[in-house]
């Protein structure tokens, strides 16, 4: 009796993906123009596991949902690697990092107020993270935005946030817009989709995973959404629930579950476009926080890993700190902080494992692609914004605002320019790019210089 054959090794070992995913989680700092660039530059440019067309596809899709894009586009490709387990993973790893920092920031922060060593020892790495991001900035552009008709659209997405404050689910919907409007009435103004073959010498390994037949599940499937939705649904729902049972509907953990799960379903654009009403609900509504708080917060979550929206799990904290009801405030605050990266980061994976599958059959048609396609060139413009952004909170020491604005920090306070912080961010960007020092090396060399400074000069 003969045995079937053996399976061909996955391309991918598994443990080696979590190796990736928990370094991804480790070293994501800088906000989604950080963490994007970072994935980019493993999972593209240096392993390719992913070709560029099928990243940029993905990330277009990640955009367009509720939620932190970044994270979002680290679950769709360890979905495409490894399935559900893979996504799982992935958007996992991708998180728990900042979890526990946010977590352990925020105990500090509700006992004492003061997180100044924390400061000191992130002052170098965010200085890294601004070459990462002006590298990677440079490297996508180069790459998304291929034709005129594109470049427009990512300069026209810069000025309308930047200059204009327009909102982003608005910049997005134009994109889509003028995507399918010129694949209508100009149809070589935008790329078409990139089909590789095995001798092109250019595939990827999930190209070559597709030439084994070994990406079935990402076909559509009617039965597999239903059961995906379903057990999502449940997932999402029950801790809530728990929680109801054992503190009461009107505790404050049930409060947190029940709003934190509403601000899920409407974060389109990422943390900063729901700052400002969290903040509101939170100060004035609930009492969890004291006016300015929440830009403490945002503070201690752009110097930790994760997505930027871990912000909101300073604030469940903290609110849950100061109503305890019977528990100790310490254990309260830890159950608030816990439930509300539950419910707002359950949909994140639902809406990948719900919508990849019918995102990636229409790779191949013409008007999604273009319309996908200036999605991305609009991402790069408001990937620009963030960096300068970012920029202006390393440099030049501009914190403290909830929303960019129209053109308000256009014109730098050269008297709050950060010579420390700006001769780190060159000399990492140096180092990246013309000694190929290496992302880990490269953060770690400068968080202990940073650290180092603060400590002499302090």
């Amino acid at each position: 009796m003969t045995s079937p054959p053996a399976e061909p090794p996955h391309p991918v070992p598994f443990p080696a993906a979590l190796r990736v995913w928990a370094l991804v989680g480790l070293l994501g700092f800088g906000g989604p123009a950080g963490q994007i660039a970072l994935m980019h530059r493993e999972l593209v440019e240096r392993r390719r596991w992913i070709d560029e067309p099928r990243f940029l596809h993905a990330l277009s899709y990640c955009t367009l949902l509720p939620g932190p894009e970044a994270q979002q586009l680290a679950v769709y490709v360890g979905w495409l690697l490894h399935r559900t387990k893979g996504g799982i993973a992935a958007g996992t790893l991708f998180v728990l990092p900042g979890f526990v920092a946010v977590l352990g920031l925020s105990a500090l922060y509700a006992a004492y107020q003061h997180v100044g060593p924390v400061a000191a020892l992130f002052y170098g790495l965010k200085a890294a993270v601004l070459a990462l991001v002006i590298e990677a900035l440079v490297r996508i552009g180069r790459r998304a935005l291929r034709n005129r008709a594109l470049r427009a659209v990512a300069v026209a997405s810069f000025v309308a946030i930047f200059a204009f404050d327009v909102p982003f689910p608005l910049i997005v919907l134009g994109a889509i817009v003028v995507g399918l409007v010129l694949h209508r009435v100009w149809p070589t103004a935008l790329p078409t989709p990139v089909v590789r073959k095995a001798e092109d010498g250019a595939e990827s390994t999930l190209d070559r995973m597709a030439s084994r037949g070994e990406l079935g599940h990402t076909s559509p499937s009617v039965r597999r959404a239903i059961t995906t939705l379903v057990v999502s649904l449940l997932l999402w729902a029950t801790p809530p629930v728990l929680l109801a049972a054992l503190f009461g509907a009107g505790s404050v953990f049930v409060e947190q579950a029940l709003f934190f799960s509403q601000t899920a379903v409407v974060t389109f654009g990422g943390a900063y476009a729901v700052l400002a009403y969290v903040a509101q609900r939170a100060v004035e509504t609930y009492g969890w926080l004291r006016p300015g708080e929440m830009l403490d917060g945002l503070g201690l979550a752009e110097t930790t890993p994760g997505p930027l929206i871990l912000v909101l799990e300073f604030v469940a904290f903290v609110g849950a700190y100061r109503n305890p009801g019977s528990l100790p405030p310490m254990l309260a605050g830890a159950i608030g902080a816990a439930i509300t990266t539950w419910v707002t980061f359950v949909p994140c994976f639902l809406w990948i494992f719900l919508g990849a599958p019918y995102i990636e059959r229409l790779r191949a048609s013409g008007s999604i692609h273009a319309a996908l396609s200036a999605v991305t060139a609009a991402v790069v413009g408001v990937i620009l914004n963030l960096s300068l952004w970012f920029g202006a909170h390393v440099i030049f020491g501009h914190v403290g605002e909830e929303r960019l604005g129209p053109l308000r920090w256009l014109v730098p306070t050269w008297s709050t320019v950060d010579v420390a912080a700006l001769v780190l961010a060159a000399s990492a960007l140096v180092a990246m790019l013309r000694f190929d020092l290496g992302l880990p090396r490269t953060l770690a060399s400068c968080a202990a210089v940073g650290a180092a400074w603060k400590i002499v000069t302090s």
